[in-house]
């Protein structure tokens, strides 16, 4: 599996989120070499309070088995938060490619210690996207993280 293709696939959900007014944090679903569900984060666009990049790519997924979850990777541009980080709990998924974790440290030490493989890419462009949002809109930035 390459990596760097499928965090490009959630970079280009972040973009998207960001050229629509929203937060750029993107994240993409991935079973079998295969993107079955890829999102962004849509708070602002959709004046929701759950759809962050992660929830949003599942929702874009659909109903899957339970073996789907358990045999699939998720990709998100940011660490995830407290409740991105239980829908992957919830649902069994064993591996989170994440894409910088400088901007926003998530609940990456939850995940571990419930056994999900943790991989941080350390993407220049996900912190640049974060960064610049972050200093642009830092209202936001704190309402979406429950500050």
């Amino acid at each position: 599996m390459e990596l760097a293709t499928f965090m490009q696939a959630a970079i280009n959900e972040a973009q998207k989120g960001r050229d629509e007014g929203g937060i750029p944090i993107g994240s993409v679903l991935v079973h079998n070499g295969n993107v079955i569900g890829a999102g962004h984060n849509r708070r602002v666009q959709n004046g929701s309070c759950v759809l962050h990049g992660e929830m949003d790519a599942l929702e874009n997924a659909g109903r899957l088995p339970a073996s789907v979850y358990r045999e699939s990777v998720i990709f998100t541009t940011l660490s995830p938060c407290s409740m991105c980080t239980g829908a992957i709990l919830l649902y069994g998924i064993p591996h989170v490619v994440i894409g910088e974790n400088q901007t926003f440290l998530g609940e990456e030490e939850l995940l571990k210690s419930k056994g999900v493989k943790v991989t941080v890419m350390d993407d220049e462009t996900c912190k640049t996207l974060m960064k610049t949002f972050i200093e642009q809109h830092p209202e936001l930035w704190n309402e979406d993280i429950g500050e």
